[in-house]
């Protein structure tokens, strides 16, 4: 493998996901925007949640809304499910790991909240039925997807789905969005 051409072959693949995911998430990307503006403007809070390396982004951006992303101002309502190891490894123990996200939703969700089911595929079977449930409850649903959606479209209000296959370049562009989603919410709310 030379070192070099493994380099420019990566970037060049994440800039044409990049280039795709301009054209096809600017929409989506408004009016999930719009969504979680909304929700927290009316006392609600958001709740994040993956598996794995989406596990991983459901943290981050939960920690830049309650502590900050760019400005100092009040804390944003947002929590990742995926966080909580006693509830994680309980949930999964008494009633299957396909639970643990839709019984912290049947717990903390009210109506208004937003569930963010964050998942490559669009069919971890968890954040599946956390969706589900989330709609049942009132809750506004979003979700971070890629590939074909899998069952996001029909689960979530607004998805953003990535234009891609590869997980890792799925994932990029997920906390790149996520990244971009929280500073928009940080600029449209001007909490000080």
């Amino acid at each position: 493998m030379d070192p070099l051409d493994y380099f420019n072959r990566e970037l060049e693949d994440h800039g044409e996901v990049l280039a795709k995911s301009h054209a096809a998430l600017a929409e989506p990307f408004q009016e999930m925007l719009n969504l979680w503006v909304t929700a927290i403007q009316n006392g609600n809070k958001i709740f994040f949640f993956g598996n794995g390396g989406s596990a991983a982004d459901a943290q981050h951006l939960a920690a830049e809304l309650v502590i900050r992303f760019v400005e100092d101002r009040k804390p944003i309502a947002a929590i990742a499910l995926n966080t909580d190891t006693s509830a994680l490894t309980a949930g999964a123990n008494d009633l299957g790991f396909e639970e643990v996200f839709a019984r912290q939703i049947d717990a903390l969700g009210k109506p208004g909240d937003v569930a963010v089911g964050i998942t490559t595929s669009g069919t971890s079977p968890n954040v599946v039925k956390a969706l589900i449930l989330a709609r049942e409850k009132g809750l506004v649903t979003t979700a971070f997807t890629g590939r074909d959606g899998g069952r996001m479209p029909e689960l979530a209000d607004v998805s953003l789905i990535v234009p891609a296959q590869s997980t890792r370049r799925i994932q990029e562009m997920h906390i790149t969005f996520g990244h971009m989603l929280c500073g928009a919410l940080e600029q449209s709310l001007k909490l000080v």
